[in-house]
């Protein structure tokens, strides 16, 4: 279960980003997660949840998560398509020189402070 280690950094970076900003207390923090990230959102917030107990900026601070579908391009007939539908192969030209647009991320989109 990778998401543990990824919940430790993403705390490490919002623990930076408050005392960047002289913010004492963080009630919650907005995620996306990529479709394809290998990031499972319920892990993700389960490990939220029980790392947040041990802090202090974060403490029992709240996590929403939100999807980014994931979309590749095709570069023969300069399409986009849902990845987890179709794959690496076009559905538009069959062509396999596709890459992928977006869905393996993981970001921090929002970070709500109680003052």
């Amino acid at each position: 279960m990778h998401e543990l280690g990824v919940v430790f950094h993403t705390l490490d970076t919002v623990k930076r980003i408050a005392e960047e900003n002289n913010v004492k207390r963080v009630a919650s923090i907005t995620v996306e997660i990529g479709e394809v990230s290998t990031v499972i959102p319920d892990l993700f917030e389960d490990c939220w949840n029980w790392a947040v107990k041990k802090e202090t900026v974060l403490k029992d601070a709240g996590v929403k998560i939100e999807r980014i579908p994931a979309l590749t391009y095709c570069e023969d007939c300069k399409k986009e398509y849902g990845t987890l539908e179709y794959g690496k192969v076009c559905p538009y030209c069959g062509s396999g020189r596709t890459y992928l647009l977006q869905g393996n991320e993981i970001i921090i989109k929002e970070i709500e402070a109680i003052e």
